[in-house]
């Protein structure tokens, strides 16, 4: 539940987008003095959370990794890979406070249109079967089921199958 200072009824009337007009929301790029921050919200997001060293080698390989500031404060981090015309969304995450805010529809929106305008033609990820609210928020923006890879992910009781989406990206 959305529990940042937002002004009534503008996640469900507007999305953000009025707060990044109001300068409330910074889409940044993320460097290695963010990951102290960044770390301590994926942990306290996942059960399985990316390690400092995923994030470091994301920045050294030169994915373009973000930080979304609402009010000055961390509220968000994505990384994406892009080879050649296709991109792949390796991790969004938005922080527990700003759950339930439409902040992660914002980022991937703001994803995806980046990546359309850098000459992308799809975007790719994958997520757990067991992240509904994932699933659900990747399919209102268009994403599509186009494959399973079995034991993607580690689980409390073994792995977990990946669900592979994609969305295209054409304008």
């Amino acid at each position: 539940m959305c529990s940042y200072p937002l002004p009534r009824g503008i996640a469900a009337q507007n999305g953000l987008h009025p707060l990044l007009e109001a300068g409330r929301i910074v889409v940044e790029p993320m460097y290695e003095s963010d990951l102290d921050a960044v770390i301590e919200q994926e942990h306290t997001l996942y059960e399985f959370p990316w390690g400092r060293q995923h994030f470091s080698d994301s920045l050294a390989a030169g994915y373009a990794a973000w930080v979304v500031r609402l009010d000055g404060a961390l509220a968000g981090y994505a990384v994406v890979m892009a080879v050649l015309d296709e991109a792949h969304l390796l991790n969004l995450s938005v922080v527990k406070a700003a759950q339930g805010c439409g902040l992660g529809r914002f980022l991937l929106d703001w994803l995806l249109r980046r990546a359309r305008d850098r000459g992308g033609r799809q975007m790719f990820l994958e997520v757990r079967p067991s992240n509904s609210v994932a699933l659900a928020l990747y399919e209102s923006c268009g994403f599509t089921s186009v494959g399973r890879r079995p034991a993607y992910y580690p689980a409390r009781d073994g792995r977990e199958d990946g669900i592979v989406m994609l969305c295209s990206l054409a304008a």
